[in-house]
């Protein structure tokens, strides 16, 4: 599944073109590799966002196509969250 697809079904961000735009900044990074909205991501993966002072690291817990809203924070688990200085 799409990186920018699963943040919108799981609804860690909202709209998917939000999440287009995220990547294309370099905000959003996989196994520590910065990613494109187009990067696969499979079960397992560890999936970091640099939010404006809060960098949260997520692990895919399972890839759906949809869900419903109350099954959606089924499909990660949030594994860290600092706060970053600017």
């Amino acid at each position: 599944m799409r990186i920018d697809k699963f943040l919108k079904v799981s609804r860690i961000i909202k709209r998917r073109t939000v999440a287009n735009e995220i990547c294309q900044k370099g905000y959003i990074s996989v196994n520590g590799k910065t990613a494109k909205a187009s990067t696969a991501l499979k079960v397992g993966d560890k999936l970091t966002i640099f939010f404006a002072k809060k960098e949260i690291e997520y692990e895919v817990v399972e890839l759906k196509d949809s869900t419903k809203k109350e099954d959606a924070t089924k499909m990660f688990k949030i594994v860290s969250e600092k706060t970053r200085e600017k």
